[in-house]
Order: structure tokens, then C-alpha cells, then sequence
């Protein structure tokens, strides 16, 4: 199943009449036809108004909503308003509270406070979206259907804990399995009966913190258990709705980023996969560039919708920027470039009270349209609607491949050695950012996706093997692509436990090195490394990690110049079948990260088209009819000029392009030419 069928990139938001009188609404829409809003997200945080007690079912207020927004011609997306549970529940079944890492049952409050393991929220929530299906299945405006919201956290009750010992025996089959994978010989652990087994917390195998444990296949196990208890949670509330609604879209908000919850375990369970983007400053371009490619994997590269976004502030974070005129726009097309066919905000009436009431919203407390972020939101709307279909259902036309793997990034986090300083979210993105500034585009893809396709694939701190993925690694090299990976990749098995090998492990002959020892500093201590490829010579620094590098076949790219390990390998390349595998062994600096990564890509000349202009992001969609549409992202401060790489038509503007003529981009421009067609 795929996005709702629409006309344009959909735009528009989360709205919350229910917290206004019916004449705001009036006012409301009118300022939504002014900012060409077509899309309203309904119902989100319903479940209180909409159960008012367990038996009692009370559909008034949301008929109005739903009634209004259809008159008014609105796309809707329709939650099943289940992101919070009453206060009700909470008192008649304290059990649905949370427990949390400390030991401590939760009492009402807050939204992520629902016991996923709990058979009482399991059963409401689930009957409350199969009515919610089933009252709206047939309106023609509800195009998709939003479970949950923003699902995250954890939780250490007794109900979960049983349920954890079940998910163990489905994965294990018998204790004796289980404890070789725990290796439970160690400290006297060893299970002779499922009902010793406890949720791993700060009362049990945690000593300080949830990513310090005497036994990390234990958390790592219920890492993936809790993630998995989630997105049950979130499969009880799809299979209702499909009751009654056999054919219309489901999804859910994730997070990007977002370390609780395995993405790559749900993404085959949303029709369409959405996410909410909040970035901590005005300097996170390629990390939203990222997020935005992981998120596009998910579903094999389909579009995405961007389900939230803050037109101006935030109001979670101690200090919450003001987004710069201008950036709202430029990261909206960001989020297109990269595959949005939604660009939608949080919020589109800004609340009263409560902890958001100075969030960000389209409108504000005065209800005024003469404010500079209305009048962005009515610039960029007008633009959509001038855009009308050319990008919906375009492609990504990667030939790289950036693995990102939950497992990998669960287990170094939680790993006692060699350095807690090094993590794995930073080591991914400091290898992103050099393909970001190289220009390239390029898929965010799991452990286990095809990667026949590509021509370069990058797996930065691979720490866990899991299934064939080191044969399929190989076989990208063998056919004469290449392979770039990282110190601490190829270390631990599925369970976490080591190889009975050299490092890297499995990848060992596709890297062609042997790791003999490594060493941890802190970020104060600076190793330099002398890079040499040709012509290419830069000296760099390395930081955290350093390992020692034996090659078995390898030659050497990069030296280390300092300590007991001066001039042995710090990066090495192997020729390996038609192609090479990369190792870099050392926590190099970003200027080392690019180094490396440049002579990587200029083999295959996958470099982008300006790829020495700092912050000028390019992308690509091709279109179900071939259609290429090239995109200019200026992310500067200042104007940029350069010589445009196509021939073809600016969408915004309607001007003729001409390859090798100058461009001249304003500070945060964006350009969308689609390409003359060739041959």
C-alpha cells in the first residue's frame, strides 16, 4: 500500500480544535485558505474526550471537527487519538502506568506512560482506533490514519517483565540457548528456570545509568524486546482499523534518530513511513539530510511525508532558537529533495496552555496573519501549489549506501570498552557529513537490504555481524564496487558476544588487516595521521580510538605519527575481486573523515557537482515518468554563485536554465529545475 493518492506535495498540520470554541475554527480556516493549507492532522490527543469512561463512547466533538474540515475541503490524516490515556484508565487500572528504570510504578500523567505489555491498554486502545475506523472509514477526506504518537520510552513492570520471558523463549527456544547467547557463565548467572530472568535495570544488571551493564546481551535483548512490545502496540491498532478500512493507509510519527525504537523493525508495518523533525540548532543541515535518507529506507526508498515540523521554535529544549527568515522554507524543500511528498507543521493554532503553549505555531495566541512566519508558511504553500505534481512518487537515484544499524548502534552504546567517548550515532554522521559535502545522493538502509545496487557502501562502526551481511559486503567489492568501514566494526556476533578471530572479524579478508591491539584516550590526547593517495597528501588529527593495524593484504593509506605506534597503519585500502574495502582505523577529525571518503567516490565519479562549495546542498528525484528534477539548496548565510550543471526549467520561477550559465543563490535559496530530458 502506498501514500494517499494526492495532487500536490501535501501541505498543512496538526490541528487541535477541540481545544477552541467553534468560532475560532470559522477564523481558522479562513487563515488556512490564505496559507494554501490542504492537509489537517485531527484527533491526535482525543482519547479522554472521545472514551470519556471505559464504557461510554462519545463521538460528538470529533463529528464536528471531522464534519468541518471535510466542508472546508480539507485533506484530513485521522489519529486514533490513543498518544495519551485518560485519567480514568489510569485510575481504574493502575497497571497501565509505566514502570520505570529506577523500579518507580508511575501515576497519571504525562503521554508516554502506557505500559506496552499491559492486556487492559492492548485492549482499549485497540478498540478505541477500531471505532475511530470504523465511525470515519467511508468520509473522502480522510486520507491516512495515524496510530499512536511519537511512540518511545520504556517500561519495567512485572506485566513486562513476564512478557519479556515470553519474547525470550520465541527467540531462544530453551534456556540453554539462552545462556550461551548471554554467556551466563560469567558472575554465576546461569538460568535453570525462565522466572529468574528480570527486566535488566538500575535494581538488577545496571550499575550506573541504562548504558552501563554486567551483561549487555541482557539489555541488548530487552532493547529489542521493548522496541518489538511497541510496535505490537502499534499493530493492534492497525489491525482494528483494518476492520473497517481495508485500503486506506496507516502510519505512525517516528523520530528520526531516535535510539529507543528499532525503525528498521516497524518500517514493514507502516504503509507509508512519516517523521517529525526538530533539530536542536540553525547549523544541523546534513543531519537532517540524514534523517531524512534514513527515514526514505525505510520503505525502499518510496516517498516519506514530514509529519511535523516547528515553523519557528520549539519549547522542550532549555534553549529553543528562533528558525532565521528564510530557513523555514529551505529546510521544508529540504525535506521535499530528499523525498517528502508532505511537508506538514506542529502546530497550526498555537495552544493556550500547558507545556506547548509557546511552541511554535502558523498561528498564533493573536490569531494574526501579518506575522513573518504566516506569511513564510503563505509564500511556501503558494509554492507547493505552483510545484503541483512533479515530484510526487519521485525517486532517489542513489549509487551509495550508508548502513545505519540499530543493533550496532544498542550494543557499542552499551559496550564497557574500549571507550565510552566514542558513539555511534557521531561516528555515522561524521561519515555522512563527508558525503553530504561531496555532493552525493545516497540510500540510508539497513543491515539487511539489497546492496547489489550500489556502486560505493559505507558501514562506519559496523561493531555487530549479523546474518550474510559481511558476504554481502564482500560481494559489492568482488564486482568492483567498494567497501569503507571503521574501527570497532566487525567485533561481536548477534548475542554481542566476540569472534573467536582477529578483528574486524567477518570482515577481515574483505579489509584485508588484522587488528593486533587498540588504544582509548581521551578527546585531549591527539594522534596525527599522514594520509597519501597519489597526489592527494593532507596530515590530519585522530582522537578516542586508535587501532593497530597488521595489513595481510592490504596497502597502507594513512600513518599514524605519534606514541609507541608511529608509522603503522591508521587507514589501509584492499584490493579485493574487481574492487576495494576500506579500513579506517583511527578516530580521524573531519578533514580525515572527507580525505578518505573523496578518494573513495572519485574512483566511481560519484563526486557531486560543487562539491568544494561548502553548504550548498544538491539532491536528485527522478519521477514515475523519468523526469529528473535537480535540486539547490543554498544552507549559506550569504549568496553563492555557480555554473548550473543541467539544462532546464526552475519550477519556482519558470526561468529557462542552461548548463555552464551562472547562478547567483540568495542566502537559503532553493532552485528545482527539472532536466531537459537527454537523447
Amino acid at each position: 500500500m502506498s501514500l494517499p493518492t494526492a495532487s500536490k506535495v501535501l501541505f498543512g498540520g496538526d490541528y487541535n480544535p477541540e481545544q477552541w470554541p467553534e468560532q475560532v475554527w470559522e477564523e481558522d480556516y479562513r487563515l488556512f485558505d490564505a496559507a494554501r493549507i490542504d492537509t489537517v492532522t485531527l484527533g491526535v490527543f482525543d482519547w479522554a474526550l472521545t472514551q470519556p469512561a471505559e464504557n461510554v463512547y462519545d463521538f460528538t466533538l470529533l463529528d464536528r471537527i471531522v464534519d468541518r474540515a471535510e466542508a472546508e475541503g480539507r485533506n484530513i490524516c485521522l489519529a486514533t487519538g490513543t498518544g495519551a490515556h485518560p485519567p480514568w484508565l489510569a485510575r481504574a487500572y493502575p497497571q497501565v502506568c509505566r514502570t520505570d528504570f529506577e523500579g518507580r510504578r508511575h501515576r497519571f500523567g504525562q503521554r508516554h506512560n502506557s505500559c506496552p505489555s499491559s492486556p487492559v491498554f492492548r485492549r482499549l486502545s485497540a478498540e478505541l482506533a477500531r471505532r475511530v475506523a470504523r465511525r470515519y472509514a467511508g468520509r473522502p477526506a480522510v486520507v491516512a490514519w495515524h496510530v499512536g504518537n511519537e511512540y518511545g520510552g520504556a517500561c519495567y513492570c512485572e506485566l513486562c517483565g513476564t512478557a519479556f520471558r515470553g519474547w525470550l523463549r520465541d527467540r531462544y527456544g530453551s534456556l540453554a540457548a539462552l545462556n550461551t547467547a548471554w554467556y551466563t557463565t560469567f558472575w554465576a548467572h546461569t538460568f535453570t528456570d525462565w522466572g529468574e530472568i528480570e527486566p535488566p535495570s538500575a535494581l538488577t544488571e545496571h550499575w550506573r545509568g541504562p548504558d552501563h551493564t554486567a551483561f549487555p546481551g541482557i539489555t541488548l535483548d530487552y532493547l529489542r524486546f521493548m522496541s518489538d512490545a511497541m510496535l505490537a502496540n502499534f499493530r493492534d491498532e492497525k489491525a482494528a482499523i483494518r476492520e473497517s478500512s481495508p485500503d486506506l493507509p496507516v502510519t505512525t510519527n517516528f523520530m528520526g534518530m531516535y535510539r529507543p525504537i528499532d525503525y528498521h523493525r516497524w518500517a514493514p508495518h507502516l504503509d507509508f513511513a512519516s517523521w517529525d523533525n526538530y533539530p536542536p540548532d540553525d547549523t544541523s543541515q546534513a543531519r537532517m539530510a540524514f534523517t531524512h535518507d534514513l527515514m526514505r529506507g525505510l520503505k525502499d526508498g518510496a516517498p516519506f511525508w514530514l509529519m511535523e515540523q516547528t515553523p519557528s521554535v520549539t519549547a522542550c529544549r532549555d534553549v529553543n532558537p528562533l528558525k532565521r527568515p528564510g530557513l523555514l522554507r529551505l529546510w521544508s524543500w529540504q525535506a521535499v529533495a530528499h523525498g517528502a511528498d508532505a511537508v506538514l507543521f506542529f502546530q497550526l493554532r498555537a495552544s493556550r496552555g500547558a507545556s506547548e503553549k509557546y511552541h511554535g505555531a502558523v498561528i498564533g495566541h493573536a490569531g494574526r496573519q501579518d506575522t513573518r512566519v504566516f506569511r513564510e508558511v503563505a509564500e511556501l504553500g503558494a509554492e507547493f501549489d505552483r510545484l503541483g505534481d512533479a515530484v510526487l512518487g519521485a525517486r532517489t537515484p542513489a549509487r551509495v549506501a550508508l548502513l545505519f544499524d540499530w543493533d550496532s548502534w544498542w550494543a557499542l552504546d552499551i559496550s564497557d570498552g574500549p571507550s565510552r567517548l566514542v558513539r555511534y550515532q557521531q561516528v555515522v554522521l561524521g561519515y555522512h557529513r563527508a558525503l553530504w559535502d561531496a555532493g552525493v545522493d545516497l540510500d540510508v538502509v539497513a543491515v539487511t537490504a539489497d546492496l547489489s545496487g550500489y556502486d560505493v557502501v559505507l558501514a562506519p562502526a559496523l561493531h555487530m555481524i549479523k546474518g550474510d551481511v559481511a558476504e554481502r559486503l564482500a560481494a559489492v567489492a568482488r564486482r568492483g564496487g567498494s567497501v569503507l568501514t571503521t574501527f570497532l566494526s566487525g567485533r561481536v556476533d548477534e548475542n554481542d558476544n566476540a569472534f573467536l578471530t582477529d578483528v574486524p572479524g567477518p570482515l577481515g579478508p574483505l579489509m584485508g588487516v588484522r587488528i593486533d591491539e587498540w588504544d582509548a584516550r581521551g578527546p585531549e590526547v591527539v594522534n596525527p595521521v599522514r594520509l597519501r593517495s597519489g597526489d592527494h597528501r593532507l596530515e590530519v588529527e585522530s582522537r578516542l580510538i586508535f587501532e593497530l593495524v597488521i595489513p595481510t593484504s592490504a596497502e597502507v593509506i594513512g600513518s599514524y605519527l605519534a606514541d609507541f605506534y608511529a608509522g603503522t597503519p591508521a587507514v589501509t585500502r584492499n584490493a579485493f575481486g574487481a574492487g576495494h574495502g576500506w579500513y579506517v582505523a583511527a578516530g580521524l577529525d573531519q578533514a580525515g573523515v572527507s580525505w578518505v571518503v573523496r578518494r573513495v567516490l572519485e574512483r566511481h565519479q560519484l563526486l557531486g557537482p560543487y562539491p568544494d562549495v561548502p553548504d550548498l546542498e544538491t539532491a536528485v528525484r527522478v519521477g514515475p515518468d523519468g523526469d529528473r528534477l535537480h535540486f539547490l539548496l543554498n544552507h549559506r548565510d550569504e549568496a553563492v554563485e555557480v555554473a548550473a550543471s543541467v539544462d532546464g526549467l526552475d519550477l519556482l520561477t519558470g526561468d529557462r536554465i542552461e548548463a555552464g550559465r551562472r547562478l547567483c543563490l540568495d542566502p537559503y535559496a532553493v532552485l528545482v529545475i527539472r532536466a531537459d530530458p537527454t537523447g
